[in-house]
């Protein structure tokens, strides 16, 4: 334990002189569950440190801790040195630590000044406050990260993109020393990261220390200056990002060499057993129709605003098409609701699990088996046992990782959440799935396990559609590729087609 007067010395391999922000010898236990385990972390000025490891690795937690939402069982927080306290989250907010999190809570209805500035607004006379001033404030904040967005205007005006500049602005708009980036790039357009990329450079050259979560490792070797990795709630190494390669990163995340992500597997795609043709919507997407046959992974493709999730919640009776036909082994069927389409054997497990996948106030066992209620209840009651036994065996196949099936859904790692959200509906035993972003904001451990599993599906005769804006993932799971744009299929790729530059080329436009 470090004393009050001791200056935090830094983790092995890192030299970057005192930090402005550390952890030392830090302990947090839930219920049943120790979180994080003798952990240390340290933040220096001017530099980013990347936090690196899978889903449940206690990532989440050490950000809460340094955030005052959680306060550690053990162990010491030191700014400049010093031991300090969060005991809540405006405390953290006085000492200059701010957080960017991947789901930050706006309000659609305040403008954007007013999001900015919620809870430390500035004031004028008499205590009220000072419109003129925080608009202006605002906007300064506004021009400091390039962001083009008129304070003055409404959120629920704004794309998912300036809502996301939005947050950052509210995350600057106290007087940050450390800013936390928490997977800040998952819902942005390749210009918008490499817009990201230029104000991160910019809170390095203002001093600020940056801790930056994420799991895609071309993104922590591209800003990273410095790394830690956590597994199972314990350090596991830190030093220079320059003194690692990708390969070690990784093997120090999983305990393991993880030398292929995309399993090996031999296509036999059987009958068609779902064909669309001519779907179209009024706003959204427009003539889509292609074949899907069993055993088979067919990718989508496309850049933001392509069309694609649109299209697949239409099919899958979220929106009604204006147009178009669906079969379903041949026979014509009709897809009114969701209903409609898990009874004829089409499953969606949407991109955005939080709001459309899962119930979070729910146990892991309840929502595995929501959609199959008919099959383990009789005369009006639930029969328990095959409630558990069902929702076990389809956990255990995705190597879901929770204390037990009863764990709060809310309560578990993003990577488990989808998993949840994957095992519920095979449990209702369909036809055809469709993953929309099937390992957004997903470790590599646990998206090594998605994509094999996904593969074994295929295998076993389950037609499967995967959206994905991963090209790795797109070239590296599908048999053949669709490529949208602008709400309209642009290509359909197989065999040696499939190229990284030939996606790129139709989905830009080029």
């Amino acid at each position: 334990m470090l004393k009050q007067t001791d200056r935090p010395v830094p983790p092995s391999g890192l030299t970057d002189g005192p930090a402005v922000l550390a952890l030392d010898g830090i302990t947090k236990t839930f219920p049943g569950v120790k979180a994080l385990s003798d952990v240390s972390l340290a933040l220096y000025p001017g530099k980013v440190t990347a936090l690196v490891g899978e889903n449940g690795a206690g990532k989440s937690t050490v950000v809460k801790i340094l955030t005052g939402i959680y306060q550690p069982d053990g162990g010491a927080i030191l700014m400049d040195g010093q031991r300090a306290a969060f005991p809540a989250p405006q405390a953290a907010a006085r000492s200059g630590v701010t957080a960017i999190h991947q789901e930050t809570v706006l309000f659609d209805e305040l403008s954007v000044a007013e999001n900015i500035f919620l809870g430390h607004a500035p004031r004028g006379a008499f205590g009220l406050i000072d419109r003129k001033a925080m608009v202006a404030q605002a906007r300064g904040i506004l021009d400091g990260i390039g962001a083009q967005i008129d304070p003055d205007h409404k959120l629920k005006d704004l794309g998912i993109a300036n809502k996301h500049l939005v947050a950052i602005a509210r995350a600057l708009s106290i007087d940050a020393r450390v800013v936390i980036m928490d997977e800040p790039t998952a819902a942005l357009s390749h210009k918008e990261i490499e817009e990201l990329y230029e104000l991160v450079e910019s809170l390095k050259a203002q001093g600020k220390a940056i801790l930056f979560i994420s799991h895609k490792f071309d993104e922590i070797f591209r800003i990273a200056d410095n790394y830690t990795v956590f597994r199972d709630g314990q350090l596991i190494g830190d030093g220079s990002i320059g003194d690692v390669t990708e390969a070690d990163l990784v093997k120090m995340m999983v305990g393991r060499d993880v030398s292929q992500i995309f399993p090996k597997r031999t296509s036999r795609p059987g009958a068609p057993v779902l064909t669309v043709t001519g779907y179209a919507h009024p706003t959204e997407f427009e003539d889509i129709g292609f074949t899907l046959r069993t055993g088979e992974i067919l990718g989508f493709y496309g850049l933001v605003g392509a069309g694609r999730s649109e299209f697949m919640q239409s099919l899958f009776g979220i929106t009604r098409p204006s147009a178009g036909s669906v079969e379903i082994d041949g026979v014509a069927v009709h897809i009114a609701s969701p209903a409609d389409a898990v009874e004829n054997g089409i499953v969606y497990v949407p991109e955005d699990r939080g709001r459309q996948g899962a119930i979070l106030d729910l146990p892991i066992f309840q929502n595995v088996t929501l959609p199959s209620l008919g099959r383990i209840s009789g005369r009006g009651f639930m029969r328990l046992a095959e409630e558990f036994k069902l929702a076990r065996e389809y956990t255990e196949r995705l190597d879901l990782r929770a204390a037990s099936l009863d764990t709060h859904v809310g309560n578990l790692s993003g990577g488990n959440q989808q998993k949840v959200v994957i095992a519920k509906w095979l449990a209702t035993q369909p036809k055809v799935i469709i993953l929309d972003e099937p390992t957004k904001g997903v470790d590599i451990g646990s998206k090594a396990a998605v994509h094999a599993f996904m593969a074994e599906l295929a295998a076993q005769g389950l037609a499967v559609v995967m959206v994905s804006s991963e090209i790795p993932e797109v070239l590296g799971m599908s048999d053949r590729v669709i490529v949208m744009r602008e709400g309209r299929i642009v290509a359909e790729l197989a065999g040696p087609e499939m190229t990284p530059e030939t996606l790129v080329r139709h989905a830009a436009g080029i």
